[in-house]
């Protein structure tokens, strides 16, 4: 089987990086510079249309959006058992991954490029004030979710790599965070797994790349 993940650093395909290695699958990447619009390339585009990472490409076979793609690593690679075996919690922690795409991933692009919510001269301050209130509101959720837990469910799964990526990019904005202890302390256990510290690593590699070629 070959396995290629379209990945950009920062973007939300560090989940899929996060869930094939820890799955120990064999895979390359094809990395995005979105800094530099590659995403809409035209040879990218005939992949994937909506211009977006991640993809994933599985022996020539395209597939695409974040939850579908982790579902898919999760079912290939059962012994990894990234997805709870328990019927009810299964689907909730779809539930989990459906609303970090849906509901969480929405703030941090309006907070990020809040010229894509308004085009109005002078919007872009309050569009992006309102989309980082809107993503505190949202990480108020998950951290009594994670009250009293490591995981979102009984071991690491798809809804925590998923997670790992909101909360980590939610910190690189002028966010106070200070009082989401429980989510500070999932991305803390996050960090120590060598799945995360592999991916850590690529990605300063690949932003050196980018950077050599600017």
């Amino acid at each position: 089987m070959h396995i290629t993940l379209a990945y950009s650093p920062f973007a939300c395909s560090l989940a899929p990086y996060v869930l094939l290695t820890e799955a120990g699958a064999t895979f390359e990447t094809r990395n995005i510079d979105m800094s530099r619009q590659q995403q809409l390339d035209p040879d990218y585009l005939r992949l994937n249309p909506k211009g977006k990472v991640p993809t994933l490409i599985v022996d020539g076979q395209v597939l695409t959006e974040n939850v579908a793609i982790q579902l898919w690593i999760a079912r290939t690679f059962p012994e990894a058992s990234l997805m709870p075996q328990d019927p009810m919690d299964h689907v909730r922690a779809i539930s989990v991954m459906a609303w970090c795409a849906s509901g969480i991933h929405p703030r941090i692009t309006q907070s990020a490029r809040p010229e894509r919510f308004c085009t109005l001269e002078g919007s872009a301050d309050n569009v992006r004030e309102l989309g980082g209130q809107g993503l505190r509101e949202q990480l108020v959720i998950a951290n009594d979710m994670l009250a009293g837990r490591d995981w979102f469910f009984e071991r690491f799964g798809c809804a925590d790599a998923y997670f790992y990526w909101c909360f980590r990019r939610a910190g690189m904005f002028k966010l106070d965070l200070s009082d989401l202890g429980h989510c500070a302390s999932h991305q803390q256990r996050m960090e120590q797994r060598p799945s995360v510290q592999a991916l850590l690593a690529h990605e300063a590699q690949v932003r050196a790349q980018f950077a050599n070629a600017a």
